[in-house]
């Protein structure tokens, strides 16, 4: 159960920090994508890596929730379903930040 619980308060950091992107705080990310996305595109730029990563965030969360569940009730097609929805949501949440990279400062790397 104590997993559960630290991988949804994973997902609420994660959370956290998006909406701070959203708001234009891009100071969580690495100085290579801060120094190279232009002062007109700061905001942008945060709304969509916020974006992505709240849409991570929110399937940690998932997880999380799956996983007590599948204690719960003793049944593991809940870890299950909650590892494949994690899966997704990071792989949809980081599409969106790779793109708002690509968009804003030309790359990911």
């Amino acid at each position: 159960m104590a997993s559960s619980v630290v991988t949804f308060i994973v997902g609420i950091i994660c959370i956290v920090l998006g909406i701070s992107n959203m708001r234009g705080n891009i100071s969580s990310l690495h100085s290579y994508h801060r120094n190279r996305v232009k002062e007109e595109d700061v905001l942008p730029f945060g709304k969509l890596v916020g974006i992505g990563t709240i849409i991570i965030g929110a399937a940690v969360m998932l997880m999380g929730v799956f996983t007590a569940i599948a204690i719960t009730l003793g049944n593991e097609i809940y870890t299950t379903i909650g590892t494949v929805v994690m899966f997704i949501g990071i792989a949809v949440g980081m599409g969106v930040a790779f793109y708002a990279m690509k968009k804003y400062n030309g790359g990911i790397m």
